[in-house]
């Protein structure tokens, strides 16, 4: 198995701990591997841990009782995920489900918070990851009230490319469906499609089966600035 910490030290938050931090975290962290599909926690799990996402990606969101699905996100590498019932100790909020193979580091619940118990300084660290997603949601939410379908599509291709901010280094070929991209930011497939092939005309995307390359970013990042 790859070391953990060389890909974790991609993500600017894992990057920013102290090494102390850094050291303690990989020395409680156990190894996870899930088969494409396979669900790793539900809506209304008891907490079970913090989690790393080392290769592959995780499926987040909910199903309604009507069988309609609601994608949050797809999380990939170096992202951590599952911060929220580590804080407050209730049940999971969404659904976690590998989207392919993946491979992920498991912090368990209990020797964390016996950790932390010994370590209470290092709770900030852990409200910071936190503090980066909820900035992260309140900048998704201004979107989807303020910007027409095609600039919400040139943000949200950009904002995965860069990893949400948390990636060090873009990745512009993204593999993501476009009824993922559907999913997530509340469209239709037909008018994620129309969107993409508008791109790809203008030399702003290449698309692929289940994945789209940027392949200009500038002028993405321009289209993504406008209002509609």
């Amino acid at each position: 198995m790859h070391d953990p910490r060389t890909q974790l030290l991609h993500g600017q938050w894992f990057r920013q701990l102290p090494v102390t931090v850094q050291d303690s975290l990989l020395a409680l962290g156990r190894p996870r591997e899930l088969a494409a599909g396979q669900r790793l926690f539900q809506r209304g799990d008891a907490p079970c841990g913090l989690y790393a996402v080392l290769e592959g990606a995780m499926r987040v969101g909910a199903v309604s009782s009507a069988g309609k699905e609601a994608l949050l996100t797809l999380v990939e590498s170096p992202h951590w995920f599952g911060e929220i019932s580590l804080f407050d100790g209730q049940p999971r909020t969404h659904d976690a489900y590998a989207e392919g193979p993946t491979r992920l580091l498991w912090i368990p619940q209990a020797p964390l918070l016996e950790w932390l118990a010994r370590q209470p300084e290092y709770w900030r660290d852990l409200a910071l990851l936190m503090s980066h997603k909820l900035r992260w949601v309140f900048v998704a939410l201004e979107q989807q009230s303020l910007l027409a379908a095609a600039p919400r599509v040139a943000q949200r291709l950009l904002q995965m490319a860069e990893g949400y901010g948390e990636r060090d280094v873009a990745q512009w070929r993204l593999q993501v469906s476009q009824e993922q991209l559907a999913l997530m930011l509340s469209l239709s497939r037909q008018t994620i499609n129309q969107i993409l092939r508008s791109l790809e005309q203008a030399g702003v995307v290449r698309l692929g089966y289940g994945e789209v390359e940027i392949v200009d970013a500038s002028r993405l990042r321009a289209m993504g600035q406008h209002p509609g």
